[in-house]
């Protein structure tokens, strides 16, 4: 099985998506709502650079109206206790407050490659001094944008740090244990560092990486070190922030497709498997691997965040649904979307104790309580 990135994967199970551009700042305040074990193998890191290059951009604020069609990629809960998400195709960072539903759009920068089509926010985290990282690329020049990029969220200022690895596609982002981001390099199979202070970026080769092996997600592990999934090469790695050396563990399936990854409150690291239709954990001393079948087939779990309730949260993007496992039974409980074809992918604990994620079909940022299981959507669009 062959897997490229979920947001094409998405396009794939849904109907045509149309894109839409958008330049300028934009404000909306529209809100409705719907009820409802492995063998390890490591290698030391053999590729290390660095390179910085910045360039400020200061948002401009004002009501609009946000086009039809925008649609939102990664979510995360920012330092500023605001929702912030990234939007695919539009060039934007968007904050939203989790008491009104309101949305401010911010700029990344006034990029425009040559077919016309603006550079892509994709991944995005809270990070040191307050500031929200995100990763920027463009996939459809030769070479691509690629670039990370940090995000002010008391002025909106953005600055852009570009990646020595020409077209290395950075995709998710993290915060690590060490006070650096840590981020995939999904087409360079890398894992890249930057640091928050000096702009650096150094980057780590993957050993044993083959062509659209895929690198997709990363999270800090109770361990202190960075835990990623490969999803085309089948693995759970991690890699240690004092050596950079990586270490790699095969799953039990052939073409499981591990997506997203999450530290769990047991100490596990919990992750999702697109093509097994699995939920599966993983320990950071025995390097043991433990699967969980999603009850609903071909769901395509997605995205995967730890809940202030003590259980998994996870998103199933073919399966139109939200879903938690219990970390201590393993019992899953799944939560239907109200519209079919919502297409939930990514997912992160809010500042209201709930659990927040997008929906990249619909163009909605939907909350779901973690006392009843109750679905609140929010339109990101007219």
């Amino acid at each position: 099985m062959f897997f490229r990135k979920l947001w094409v994967l998405s396009i794939c199970i849904s109907c045509v998506m149309i894109l839409t551009g958008l330049t300028g700042c934009v404000t909306t305040t529209t809100k409705t709502t719907a009820p409802l074990s492995s063998t390890p193998t490591s290698a030391t890191a053999t590729f290390t650079t660095t390179s910085q290059t910045t360039t400020t951009v200061v948002s401009l604020h004002g009501p609009t109206t946000t086009p039809a069609g925008p649609i939102a990629y990664a979510i995360t809960t920012g330092p500023d206790g605001n929702l912030w998400f990234t939007e695919k195709d539009l060039n934007v960072i968007c904050k939203m407050s989790s008491t009104t539903g309101s949305i401010t759009d911010y700029n990344v920068s006034n990029s425009v490659m040559p077919n016309g089509i603006a550079p892509t926010p994709f991944g995005i985290t809270a990070g040191p001094y307050g500031n929200l990282w995100f990763t920027y690329t463009d996939q459809t020049t030769s070479p691509f944008v690629n670039e990370i990029g940090v995000i002010s969220p008391q002025t909106g200022n953005v600055t852009l740090y570009n990646i020595p690895t020409a077209s290395a596609g950075p995709y998710h982002i993290t915060s690590g244990t060490d006070g650096n981001l840590w981020f995939v390099e999904y087409d360079g199979n890398k894992i890249g560092k930057i640091s928050p202070s000096t702009g650096m970026i150094t980057e780590y080769d993957i050993p044993g990486a083959k062509p659209y092996d895929y690198p997709n997600d990363i999270t800090p592990g109770p361990d202190g070190n960075l835990w990623f999934t490969d999803i085309n090469g089948n693995l759970i790695g991690k890699i240690s922030p004092a050596t950079g050396i990586i270490t790699e563990y095969t799953l039990p399936a052939a073409d499981s497709g591990p997506n997203d990854i999450t530290s769990g409150p047991d100490g596990n690291l919990w992750f999702t498997e697109l093509g097994g239709n699995k939920i599966g954990k993983i320990s950071p001393t025995t390097g043991s691997i433990t699967e969980y079948n999603v009850p609903t087939v071909h769901t395509f779990p997605s995205g995967i965040a730890a809940g202030p309730d003590g259980d998994l949260w996870f998103t199933e993007s073919g399966g139109n649904k939200i879903g938690k496992i219990s970390p201590t039974t393993g019992t899953i409980t799944e939560y239907n979307l109200a519209v079919t074809d919502s297409g939930p992918t990514d997912i992160t604990p809010g500042p209201d104790g709930n659990l927040w994620f997008v929906e990249a079909n619909k163009s909605k940022i939907g909350k779901i309580l973690t006392i009843n299981g109750t679905i609140t959507e929010y339109p990101i669009g007219n």
